[in-house]
C-alpha cells in the first residue's frame, strides 16, 4: 500500500478495528472510481502465519513459583532446574518445599536419615539462590498420637533440618513445630475412617522462602 492512497488506507484499517499487524495478514484491494456506496473488502491473505492456541506444557507449574528477577542472572537456570526438582510450589509469594518427613526421618525420631541427603543438599543449594530472603522451617505432624508430644517432634525435627541446611547456606534459620494444626490433607476420610494418604501428606517439613527482588 504505497503513495496517495497508503493515508486514507491506513486509516480505513484504523476504523474497521484491525491492528497493524492483522492487516498484515489482508490483501487491500483497490477499486477504481468512487467508493462512495460501495462496501470495502478484505481478502485474507492464506500464506500469512497463523496465530494458535496450545495447552501450557509441564514448565506452565513452574512458571508460577519461579519468577527470574528475585535471583542473580547466573543462578536463574539452577534455581528452574531446583524448584522443578524439590516440586516447589508458590502460596502467597512465599515458595513452600514440602520434604515427606517419612524419607526424612525414621518412625518416632528426629534424627535425618542418610538417604535423605540428596533432596536435602538440593534444598541447601537452592537457598543460595535467595541470599536476602526470609527462610523458616516448619515441622508438621499427622492427628495421631497426643497433641504436646506430635508439637515436640516437629519441632526437633525442624530444628534438625535446620541445623542441616544453615551449614551450608552460612546462616541462621528459624525452625518452628506446628504439629497436628496446619494439615494439608485430611487425616481422616468422609465416612470417619483413618485415611493412611492423608496422614502421610501431612507428615512433612516444610521449608519457607520468601524472595527479594534481587534474590
Amino acid at each position: 500500500m504505497t503513495g496517495r492512497h497508503a493515508p486514507a488506507m491506513a486509516a480505513a484499517l484504523l476504523a474497521a478495528g484491525l491492528t497493524p499487524c492483522v492487516a498484515s495478514a489482508l490483501t487491500v484491494r483497490l477499486m477504481s472510481g468512487s467508493a462512495i456506496g460501495m462496501r470495502s473488502t478484505f481478502e485474507k491473505d492464506m500464506a500469512a502465519p497463523h496465530s494458535t492456541f496450545a495447552k501450557a506444557g509441564p514448565d506452565s507449574a513452574l512458571e508460577s513459583v519461579f519468577v527470574s528477577s528475585e535471583v542473580a542472572p547466573e543462578r536463574v537456570e539452577t534455581t528452574r532446574s531446583l524448584l522443578s526438582e524439590l516440586n516447589a510450589r508458590r502460596t502467597d509469594g512465599v515458595i513452600v518445599i514440602d520434604l515427606p518427613a517419612d524419607v526424612l526421618f525414621d518412625f518416632d525420631k528426629a534424627t535425618i536419615r542418610p538417604d535423605a541427603e540428596p533432596a536435602l543438599t538440593r534444598a541447601a543449594e537452592l537457598l543460595k539462590s535467595y541470599p536476602q530472603a526470609q527462610v523458616s522451617i516448619g515441622g508438621h505432624t499427622d492427628a495421631k498420637g497426643d497433641d504436646a508430644y506430635n508439637e515436640g517432634l516437629s519441632l526437633r525435627r525442624a530444628r534438625a533440618v535446620a541445623a542441616r541446611l544453615q551449614r551450608e547456606a552460612g546462616r541462621t534459620l528459624g525452625a518452628e513445630g506446628f504439629g497436628e494444626r496446619r494439615p494439608v490433607a485430611p487425616n481422616v476420610k468422609p465416612d470417619g475412617s483413618d485415611d493412611p494418604d492423608g496422614r502421610q501428606k501431612n507428615r512433612r517439613v516444610e521449608i519457607r522462602i520468601t524472595p527479594r527482588a534481587g534474590g
